[in-house]
C-alpha cells in the first residue's frame, strides 16, 4: 500500500473529512487532496506530524511493503498495559460528547420532576385550582415518575453504549504515539467552553434562590407564591446543572485518556479496592430522600438532601484516597 492510500486509509478510520484533515495539519484542502491522489508528497515535517495523528509511526507511512497490522502488534507486545490508538481515542471522546448531553439531561429531568407535584399540590390547598388534594397528588406523582422513567431511560442507554470504554475508567492504560498530543489539543480547544458553561452552570445554582426571597418580600405569607418560586428555583438550578454536568463530563473524558486527576492510576486502585462503597452510599441517599419526601410531603424542601450528599461523598472520598496512598 503506497503512502496516498494510507493516508486515505486512516483520514477515514479517524471519521475526518480532507477539510478536517486539512485543518489539523494546517495545510489546505488542496494539498490534502494532491496527497491522497499521488499527485505530491509531503515533506519530512508533516510526515511526523502526520504520524502523530493517526497513532502510527513514520516508517508505516513510507514504506509501501509495511503494514499497520505490524506496527500495531509489535507496538503493543512490547506494553504490558493496555493499549488505546488514535481511532479508540477518537471514537472514545465522540461518544463521550454525545453521551454528556443525554446524562445532563436526564439529570436535568430528575431535578424537574418533583415540581408538577409541588405546584399542584400548593395550588389545590391555597384552592386556586379546582382539582381535589388527592387529585393533585396523583398528577403530580404521575408527572414525576414519568419524567424518572425518561431519566433512567437515558441513563441505561449512556450505559450500554459506553460500557466497551470502562476499562478507561478502571484499568491502567497506554496510549499510542500521537494519541496524548491529540487529546491536549482537544481539550485546549475546548477549556474555553467548558470554563464558560461550568462559571454560568455555577452562577445559576446560586442565584436560583432569588425567585424564593422575593416571594417573601412581595408577597409576603401568600404560600401560593412561595410554592410558585420553590418550582422556579428547581427550574433555574436544572439548567445550572445541565451545563455542569454536560461540560463536566466532556472534560472528564479527557482526563481519562490521559490519565489525570480523578483518573490518575492511583485514583483507579482507589476506586477499585472501594467502588462498591458509591453504589452502597447512592442506594441508601436515594432511599432516604425518597422515604422521607413520601412521609413528611415536603418535596419542596427535601431536595436539600442531593448538595448535601453530594458534599459528603466528596469528603468520603478524599479519606478513602488518602488511606489508600498511606497504604501502598
Amino acid at each position: 500500500m503506497i503512502l496516498a492510500d494510507k493516508i486515505i486509509e486512516q483520514r477515514k478510520k479517524n471519521g475526518w473529512s480532507q477539510e478536517e484533515l486539512a485543518e489539523k495539519m494546517d495545510v489546505s484542502r488542496q494539498s490534502i487532496s494532491k496527497w491522497e491522489g499521488a499527485q505530491s508528497v509531503p515533506d519530512m515535517g508533516r510526515l511526523v506530524r502526520l504520524s502523530q495523528l493517526f497513532g502510527v509511526s513514520t516508517d508505516y507511512l513510507l514504506k509501501d511493503e509495511l503494514e499497520q497490522a505490524e506496527f500495531s502488534e509489535s507496538d503493543r507486545a512490547d506494553s504490558p498495559l493496555r493499549t488505546v490508538s488514535m481511532e479508540e481515542a477518537s471514537s472514545f471522546l465522540q461518544l463521550r460528547e454525545q453521551n454528556a448531553v443525554r446524562i445532563a439531561l436526564g439529570v436535568m429531568l430528575c431535578i424537574l420532576s418533583p415540581i408538577a407535584l409541588i405546584f399542584l399540590s400548593g395550588a389545590s390547598e391555597a384552592e386556586r385550582l379546582s382539582l381535589a388534594e388527592t387529585q393533585a397528588v396523583g398528577l403530580g406523582l404521575a408527572f414525576l415518575f414519568v419524567l424518572v422513567g425518561c431519566a433512567v431511560a437515558l441513563f441505561v442507554s449512556c450505559g450500554l453504549r459506553a460500557s466497551q470504554y470502562e476499562y478507561l475508567e478502571r484499568e491502567p492504560i497506554d496510549t499510542l504515539y500521537g494519541v496524548d498530543g491529540m487529546v491536549r489539543e482537544r481539550r485546549e480547544k475546548f477549556r474555553p467552553a467548558f470554563t464558560r458553561q461550568l462559571t454560568i452552570g455555577i452562577v445559576l445554582c446560586v442565584v436560583a434562590v432569588l425567585p424564593l426571597f422575593l416571594s417573601l418580600f412581595l408577597f409576603g405569607e401568600d404560600s401560593f407564591f412561595h410554592i410558585f418560586a420553590v418550582c422556579l428555583l428547581l427550574a433555574i438550578i436544572s439548567v445550572g446543572v445541565l451545563l455542569i454536568v454536560r461540560s463536566s463530563i466532556v472534560w472528564d473524558g479527557f482526563h481519562q485518556l490521559l490519565e489525570e486527576e480523578d483518573y490518575s492510576r492511583e485514583a483507579k486502585q482507589t476506586e477499585k479496592k472501594f467502588g462498591w462503597i458509591a453504589g452502597c452510599y447512592w442506594t441508601l441517599v436515594t432511599a432516604g430522600y425518597l422515604t422521607w419526601s413520601f412521609l413528611s410531603g415536603r418535596w419542596s424542601s427535601t431536595w436539600i438532601v442531593w448538595p448535601i450528599a453530594g458534599v459528603l461523598y466528596g469528603a468520603i472520598y478524599a479519606v478513602l484516597r488518602t488511606l489508600n496512598s498511606r497504604n501502598s
